[in-house]
């Protein structure tokens, strides 16, 4: 497996991947109307470029010659004296999934942001409540911090869990 920090360049490979992965996971849970959504929302160019601008940082992850999913992580600041980070998104190709590729994935997470040397630290991410990958990211060691019913516009809401692992 290797990762590699995206550039703007990356943003249509990004989307690509998304308008498989992402979908994939959240056919069963979102209405079509809210997938669309959220797709413009998340992955657009313009949102795209925009995030990237404010500090997220994405990463293409491969195998070979073949692109298998992508993460993202966002600096958040200092909350309580401890340095969080976001894990926007971790995502492979469903086909790429059980294969071992989320794990090391998440790790590298780990081990990027014990890189960034603001430790201590601690890894944060929104996971739906009906999303299967919850077990995995308790598996993990990830342990849910709280829960909440997160407004994101046209009158959708993320039902999630917000987890936290420290580094």
């Amino acid at each position: 497996m290797n990762v590699r920090r995206a550039e703007k360049s990356d943003i249509e490979l990004i989307r690509q991947l998304a308008d498989v992965a992402f979908r994939d996971t959240y056919k069963d849970i979102l209405s079509a109307d809210q997938m669309e959504y959220m797709m413009e929302w998340m992955y657009s160019s313009e949102s795209m470029e925009g995030q990237m601008d404010e500090g997220h940082v994405y990463f293409i992850v491969s195998d070979g010659n073949r692109n298998v999913g992508y993460l993202s992580l966002e600096p958040q600041g200092s909350t309580e004296g401890v340095n969080v980070y976001h894990l926007q998104k971790l995502y492979l190709l469903p086909e790429e999934q059980g294969k071992g590729y989320g794990r090391r994935m998440f790790q590298f997470a780990v081990d990027y942001v014990r890189g960034q040397g603001n430790l201590p630290s601690r890894i944060e991410l929104n996971v739906n409540r009906n999303n299967t990958a919850l077990t995995f990211y308790e598996h993990l060691g990830m342990r849910r911090l709280c829960q909440g019913d997160f407004p994101i516009g046209n009158g959708y809401f993320m039902n999630d869990y917000i987890m936290g692992y420290d580094v």
